[in-house]
């Protein structure tokens, strides 16, 4: 990753669904504060992977669907792919690993032979992953004599049986722990191997990930049999693999705290945002002014004109702020905005959220930084880009200088406030 200039302090490695997301959170509480924590403390020397069984189609419906942040790097339909970055480029060199004793359509005609096998959805059907549905006590069988029937054909590969309910048959090299191991190496011929990996899971497509030696590991609370299974067959004097007492997310920032990784209070968790100010950094004080905003506008703080001057008293005379839709106005005046905005979403779900946020020197004391700032009302998502200058000289505040938003593509451009 080239905007680390040095090794990752630390490299997190989670599963999607039911490990980092929580899908029976419908406020989606968990995701909120790893988000916070990531952003304020992480983003700028870490890297956030996602591992996950879905292909890239169902992975872009997931970020739509939930408040997910932007990873540094993707690992989709179980270890198969690798993208970097927001753009999802390809590791091709990953291809090309994958490629040997792979043939997919010979994949294609024999599984045919076998009625167990349910074959899923075309999106699921990948270049090196061909995915079906199995019932549980079919799985065995039909993995056992797949394996053999393959095999004959001259081909290497693994069939991989997860949920109790996913059969996925890939090249033998591929698969979650192999696409880790391969990133691994690879950072490790860059001279940037992570001073500390964690890996974060919940089903048996997991279980290759906590076999990757040096990582730690956490099951989340809610993890299933089958890993649990595996870990006491695998793994159970294993000091660095955690069982999770917290579900999702909150079992992977329990987990940061449990092996003394880093930080693992994240700032959604300060019930005074002040406190947690003094001799931050800018992503956490830019992770602070969006929480300070959500809680005005859902009148979690009191209205006061000591508010909104304390606010003033951190921006710049001479500062300007520059609306999404184009207009522009005196940082210091725009800030009395907000008197109209207090409480206008009490009762309401509400959330604002950071997302790649990479604050750049400009000097001793002064720092550009770029964010993706989002807005959850309901069901309703919105969204800029928020490029701003600031700068702390003689105080433990910073002081906002110049702030310019643009509306992020196919934002829904409501209202939007700051």
């Amino acid at each position: 990753m080239d905007r680390l200039k040095s090794s990752p302090q630390l490299m997190i490695v989670s599963d999607l669904d039911h490990t980092m997301v929580d899908h029976h959170d419908s406020e989606n509480w968990s995701l909120f504060r790893f988000n916070a924590l990531w952003e304020a403390h992480y983003r700028q020397d870490s890297l956030l992977v996602f591992s996950t069984g879905r292909s890239p189609t169902l992975y872009k419906q997931l970020r739509k669907e939930k408040p997910l942040i932007t990873p540094d790097i993707a690992i989709m339909s179980v270890g198969t792919e690798i993208t970097y970055g927001k753009s999802m480029v390809p590791d091709d060199g990953w291809v090309r690993c994958l490629n040997q004793k792979w043939d997919k359509d010979i994949v294609i005609e024999e599984t045919s032979k076998f009625p167990e096998l349910k074959r899923q959805a075309e999106t699921e059907q990948r270049p090196h992953k061909v995915s079906f549905y199995a019932e549980k006590d079919k799985a065995k069988h039909v993995t056992e004599t797949l394996s053999k029937v393959l095999e004959g054909r001259g081909l290497d590969v693994k069939i991989i049986y997860s949920g109790g309910v996913d059969l996925d048959v890939l090249p033998k090299g591929a698969g979650k722990g192999q696409a880790l191991a391969y990133l691994l190496k690879k950072f490790e011929t860059e001279g940037k191997p992570p001073v500390n990996t964690l890996v974060c899971g919940d089903s048996g497509n997991d279980a290759e990930l906590f076999s990757i030696p040096g990582v730690y590991g956490v099951m989340v609370s809610n993890a299933q049999e089958e890993l649990l299974q595996w870990h006491a067959e695998n793994a159970k004097d294993n000091p660095k693999i955690l069982h999770a007492s917290e579900r999702c997310a909150s079992g992977i920032i329990q987990a940061i705290g449990h092996f003394k990784l880093g930080l693992n209070l994240s700032p959604r968790d300060v019930s005074d945002i002040g406190q947690n100010v003094e001799n931050g950094s800018p992503g956490l004080e830019m992770v602070n002014f969006s929480l300070l905003l959500e809680s005005w506008r859902c009148a979690e703080v009191e209205k006061t004109e000591l508010f909104i001057s304390g606010l003033k008293a951190t921006t710049l005379p001479s500062g300007f702020f520059i609306h999404p839709s184009g207009a522009d106005h005196n940082i210091k005046e725009y800030v009395n905005i907000l008197r109209k905005v207090h409480g206008d979403k009490q009762g309401k779900q509400f959330r604002i959220w950071v997302d790649d946020l990479l604050a750049t020197p400009l000097g001793s004391d002064t720092w550009l930084v770029k964010f993706d700032k989002w807005e959850l009302s309901g069901e309703e998502r919105q969204g800029c880009v928020v490029t701003a200058i600031i700068s702390k000289k003689d105080s433990d505040w910073f002081t906002w200088v110049h702030v310019h938003e643009t509306w992020l593509e196919n934002s829904e451009q409501g209202l939007w406030i700051l």
